[in-house]
């Protein structure tokens, strides 16, 4: 409101203060096209509008000129982080929300954005529901946090206009004799608590004041009158009329309540006692509502309404704090859901969000009255146990909630029968700090994912070493072809009746440069799982075609190659692209370059691997099916897949001894010479072993009674004077089991 003839206050009109749009201006910063270009689409509603940019330098460039709702920040950008640039809107006083999108695994690159006033960290990869409700979530709180800055705005203006405008303002004024009576009270108290106006004057002002406030407020009076405490502040509690009753009721008006001295009419402070109270309540009820809003948000997992991982580490950290001065025990559970991927795959993120409400639900209800559940996102949990008798009790909870989850949830598409894995970290004994305690119960957690699932097992010192190792391990790995580590040794494959070498296997080493030579049983599976298994697949293939073209340059030319590729090489078209040409660059006779595979490639059966079994067949190289007869072997598939050579597996030959162990090799031997097959036997360690496998009809074998894996220059010297580097065979009636 404008007084007459009076300027407008800050220059504030109705029209200015009218509701504008709604509409959402958001800035995408991230360095790849495919995001930008994908992102607008996927958090596309009505007022929204986006623009982009690739760099920190575009970005700042943009800000300066535009003012943004939301930023969708990549953590890593060509010219810097994430960071630099919530330094530079901190610096800048801006007020924009910030969502930091990043795939960095280590929980130091979300607590530094956080810190620097990122308001959500969204790790990659990320569902896309998850990050449409941090970008809702974060545009809800900013404008929360507008609503809130303004309202302060508007109480603040109206202390400067309530003398001129007491009859209408907004706030509740009023004045109180001496003996704390209403002696007058504005028209505002009739919507803000209401009375009417006649009903409180000569009426207590303890009438409308919630009765566990009244002791601040008699203190506030009493200091009025006594000229102290002039311009303070107090949240109190106001009591709304009930008008039913015609008495206070139980609705309650949260308020800021300002109290002053009413002095005497000729200004002299100490000429008499004041006449009364001069109040002014200011209704603060919304404001609080958005500090609630606001403070829950920061603090607890918006779809559960758990504690979030901040809370999580604030009670974890007391608790910690409690027991060192009492000397007890704490325990921290890490629990992650099953199959959980399942469930949005299958039937949707909806029914994922209501299976984590129900899961969070039941395990709640196994817990003690001061124990933490937590959500940290996703499908994970954290569990804070505090004041535990012995480390046992943390089991007996486990126990409990693998109880709790034993009936299955019903979705809208069916039951589910939800597990989890647990991992348990003891204070003081696995970690005496917050962060250790977590992280100690999350590798235990995983050591159970890895052992089956669906259990729980306490944290174990060894655990952590093997970690470490483990990721020492992937970083060595990753600089092994850049720092050419590898090379190949190669295994004879020797013909007894031609006695001499037929084939041979090539098989991959690292040099590491600390730990010596490291055989591929120690590195290939860490290779699958981080991605790396491609690059070395495609180095072998190079490494192993150049030897064979060399050797069949000097002259070998019917010598059989064989490589080994991983189950994953058949699930891309590089690597075989990449062995195609190889045998087409070095023009290498056809079915003298194989490439050995195991069973569960063919139980796959699909026809993407189908096909790039037959592309390899086409262009003339070999396909042998390594470790035959161990796993799910079948005629159809040696009908269907194009097959060329077998390997009899070397438990079978170590077991020939074994009752049984004959009719097995004879019958892959049967199956071998019924397809057409090459035939190999490895493993072989004795004499009595080759001459049995010669006498069953296999003839090709290698193992180290003949040579352990080499360098190729020793290979090459077996390829040039086998006869004298072979052992000689045994008379007939020396050989074991001789008829």
């Amino acid at each position: 409101m404008v007084i007459p003839g009076e300027a407008p206050f800050f220059g504030l009109t109705a029209a200015s203060t009218a509701a504008a749009p709604s509409r959402c201006r958001i800035l995408l910063v991230d360095d790849d096209d495919a995001v930008r270009r994908t992102l607008p689409h996927v958090l596309a509603e009505d007022g929204r509008r986006f623009d982009d940019c690739a760099s920190i330098a575009e970005a700042i460039a943009r800000l300066e000129r535009t003012r943004y709702d939301l930023i969708l920040l990549d953590y890593r950008l060509p010219d810097g982080s994430g960071l630099d640039l919530l330094d530079w809107l901190a610096n800048a006083q801006r007020e924009e929300a910030v969502v930091v999108i990043s795939g960095e695994d280590a929980i130091d690159a979300a607590i530094g954005a956080l810190r620097r006033g990122a308001d959500d960290f969204v790790r990659k990869p990320y569902h896309v529901a998850q990050l449409q409700r941090a970008v809702h979530s974060a545009l809800h709180k900013a404008r929360l946090e507008r609503t809130n800055h303004a309202m302060g705005q508007r109480l603040r203006r109206s202390e400067r206009l309530h003398r001129y405008l007491v009859e209408s303002a907004p706030d509740f004024i009023f004045t109180l004799n001496p003996a704390g009576l209403f002696t007058y009270v504005n028209p505002r108290v009739e919507s803000m608590l209401g009375y009417a106006r006649e009903q409180l004057v000569g009426r207590p002002f303890s009438t409308v004041v919630f009765n566990d406030d009244l002791p601040r407020v008699e203190v506030l009076l009493r200091n009025a009158l006594a000229g102290q405490g002039t311009g303070q502040s107090q949240e109190v509690r106001l009591r709304r009329h009930d008008t039913a009753t015609a008495q206070p009721g139980n609705a309650l008006v949260t308020v800021a309540l300002n109290t002053i001295a009413i002095q005497t009419r000729d200004g002299e402070r100490d000429a008499a006692p004041p006449e009364g109270v001069y109040g002014v309540a200011r209704d603060i009820s919304e404001r609080k509502r958005a500090e609630e809003i606001i403070t829950f948000q920061a603090y607890h997992d918006q779809l559960t309404h758990l504690p979030n991982r901040i809370l999580f580490k604030d009670r974890l950290e007391l608790a910690i704090a409690q027991a060192q001065r009492r000397g007890g025990l704490l325990a921290v559970m890490f629990i992650d859901i099953d199959r959980f991927k399942l469930v949005n795959d299958t039937y949707g993120h909806a029914e994922g969000d209501h299976l984590l409400r129900g899961i969070a639900a039941r395990i709640k209800q196994t817990l003690r009255k001061g124990d933490t559940l937590a959500r940290l996102g996703g499908d994970e949990f954290t569990v804070l146990l505090p004041d535990i008798a012995q480390p046992e009790d943390a089991e007996i909870i486990a126990q409990k909630i693998q109880r709790a989850l034993g009936e299955p949830f019903a979705l809208r598409h069916g039951n589910f029968l939800a597990t989890v894995s647990m991992g348990i970290s003891v204070f003081p004994r696995d970690g005496e700090v917050a962060e250790l305690l977590t992280q100690h119960a999350d590798i235990a957690m995983y050591q159970i994912k890895r052992a089956g699932k669906n259990g729980f097992r306490f944290f174990d010192p060894d655990l952590n070493a093997h970690y470490r190792e483990r990721i020492t391990l992937e970083n060595d790995l990753r600089g092994a072809l850049t720092n050419n580590e590898f090379l190949l040794h190669f295994q004879p494959q020797i013909s007894l009746s031609k006695r001499r070498v037929v084939g041979m296997e090539a098989l991959l080493r690292w040099q590491h440069p600390t730990h010596g030579l490291i055989g591929p049983t120690s590195f290939i599976p860490v290779a699958e799982e981080v991605g790396l298994i491609g690059d070395i697949s495609r180095w072998v293939v190079d490494a192993a075609a150049a030897q064979l073209a060399h050797w069949q340059g000097l002259g070998f030319a019917d010598l059989r190659l064989s490589v080994n590729l991983s189950s994953q090489d058949f699930d891309r078209d590089e690597t075989i692209d990449r062995v195609a040409d190889c045998v087409t660059h070095h023009q290498l006779k056809a079915d003298r370059f194989d490439v050995e595979i195991t069973e569960s490639v063919m139980m796959r059966d699909t026809a993407d691997v189908m096909a790039r079994i037959q592309r390899l067949r086409t262009c003339g190289v070999g396909i042998s099916i390594d470790d035959f007869g161990t796993g799910y072997s079948a005629l159809g598939y040696l009908q269907k897949f194009p097959v060329s050579s077998l390997k009899i597996d070397r438990s079978f030959v170590h077991g020939l001894q074994a009752p049984g162990a004959n009719p097995i090799i004879s019958a892959i031997t049967g199956i071998a010479h019924g397809f057409g097959l090459h035939l190999v036997a490895e493993g072989v360690e004795h004499a009595d072993q080759a001459a049995r496998l010669q006498r069953m009809g296999c003839d090709i074998m290698q193992g180290h009674y003949f040579c352990e894996a080499v360098c190729a220059d020793t290979a090459e010297q077996w390829l040039t004077d086998a006869e004298r580097l072979l052992p000689r065979p045994a008379p007939a009636s020396r050989q074991p089991g001789a008829t």
